[in-house]
């Protein structure tokens, strides 16, 4: 059994979620973390226009096996690299299942990147990271990234 810290790396799917792994490479092995990645899968909320509902047709399965096909690979890369590396797909909304996955996992610390929106684009989307970091019992470490600095070259070739 593992008795090592852990640490929560959430993961959207954006590249800008990837540049966490670039922090929690360095700090992993040296201090004997274990990472638990996790990707939320979102529903789909029904779209009203013109005061017509359309409802949305989700396809649960596919959607929960993209994700699972997005974190495989970057688990082995972080394995492959002697990191131990667990990794979760939940669904539901995104800060409360980073929350729940974080208490059930035993995490000792919650890791994520923020698009870093302000203004309107924050009024609109909200802030995942912010809602965690204002919610958590841990230790939220936050890393402000932009699409431009890319993720690690270990996750790129998928």
């Amino acid at each position: 059994m593992f008795d090592g810290k852990r640490v929560l790396v959430a993961l959207d799917g954006s590249v800008s979620s990837e540049t966490m792994l670039r922090f929690v490479l360095e700090i992993a092995g040296p201090l004997d973390m274990k990472v638990i990645l996790l990707r939320v899968v979102e529903p789909l909320t029904p779209v009203i226009a013109h005061d017509v509902y359309r409802p949305t047709i989700e396809d649960v399965e596919t959607r929960q096996r993209d994700a699972e096909e997005y974190l495989a690979p970057i688990a082995a890369a972080l394995r492959a690299r002697g990191v131990e590396t667990a990794w979760e797909v939940r669904r539901g909304r995104p800060d409360e299942e980073i929350l729940a996955a974080a208490d059930e996992t035993g995490a000792d610390m919650i890791a994520m990147a923020t698009h870093g929106r302000t203004g309107i684009g924050r009024l609109l989307f909200g802030s995942v990271a912010e809602a965690v970091l204002r919610r958590s019992k841990v230790p939220v470490f936050l890393l402000r990234s932009s699409e431009a600095v890319g993720a690690p070259n270990m996750v790129q070739a998928r």
